[in-house]
């Protein structure tokens, strides 16, 4: 296996966490009785499949391309699913918000699209798709927050707009790896892939506080 222990430690660790995020998300709903927010809570499940998908990636030391595929797969139901949540939250917004969440989505999907689809491999296809569906997605938590401040804690929101943060350090740290330093791939490079994981940690752990806090709001009666 390429990673080390404290890497293996940071990869298992945002993956859990994700899916603690899941279950208190779920439980936050269930509190306050939104079926809306219980869905987006159920609708977490898949992005936290996927990163399972990519543990096992790795366990194999990164020989079954396969599973990393799955997890891309996987990754863009998930987005579609939290998309899909995030717009069932938005019903009581008036009907003009939504067909501005479609404009932003088609706008990012135009900006988006690789320049030709003849010789790409599906599966980057697939990947370049599902950060336009996440994108929307964080488009649409904005406007929950403008309508309903209250619903969803401004640092969950924060931890899921910081995921493109890690994303955009991740292909960062990639080039520095395959092209500055010298690595067949960026897990070979045991120092820039933990730190670069170290950041989907945080983010999935600022989710979890911000939901957290609200249950306990909740819990003294304050939401």
């Amino acid at each position: 296996m390429l990673l080390s222990l404290p890497n293996w430690l940071i990869h298992i660790s945002s993956s859990l966490e994700w899916g603690i995020a899941a279950f208190l998300m779920y439980r936050y709903g269930e509190m306050i009785g939104r079926k809306d927010l219980k869905r987006l809570g159920l609708f977490m499940i898949p992005h936290w499949i996927g990163s399972w998908f990519v543990l096992a990636y790795h366990v194999s030391g990164d020989d079954i391309p396969i599973l990393l595929d799955l997890s891309e797969t996987v990754n863009l139901l998930g987005s579609i699913a939290l998309l899909y949540a995030s717009i069932g939250i938005l019903k009581t917004i008036e009907s003009r918000n939504i067909t501005n969440i479609m404009a932003i989505s088609g706008m990012f999907l135009i900006s988006g699209r690789p320049q030709s689809y003849m010789g790409e491999d599906v599966f980057d296809l697939i990947l370049q798709i599902s950060s336009v569906v996440y994108i929307s997605f964080l488009v649409t938590l904005i406007l929950i927050k403008k309508k309903d401040p209250h619903i969803l804690s401004g640092l969950t929101i924060a931890g899921f707009w910081f995921v493109l943060i890690f994303i955009s350090v991740t292909v960062f740290f990639m080039y520095l790896s395959t092209e500055v330093r010298g690595f067949p791939t960026l897990s070979h490079d045991d120092l820039l892939h933990g730190s670069a994981e170290s950041l989907l940690t945080i983010s999935n752990l600022m989710i979890v506080l911000g939901i957290h806090r609200q249950i306990k709001r909740v819990e003294k009666g304050n939401l």
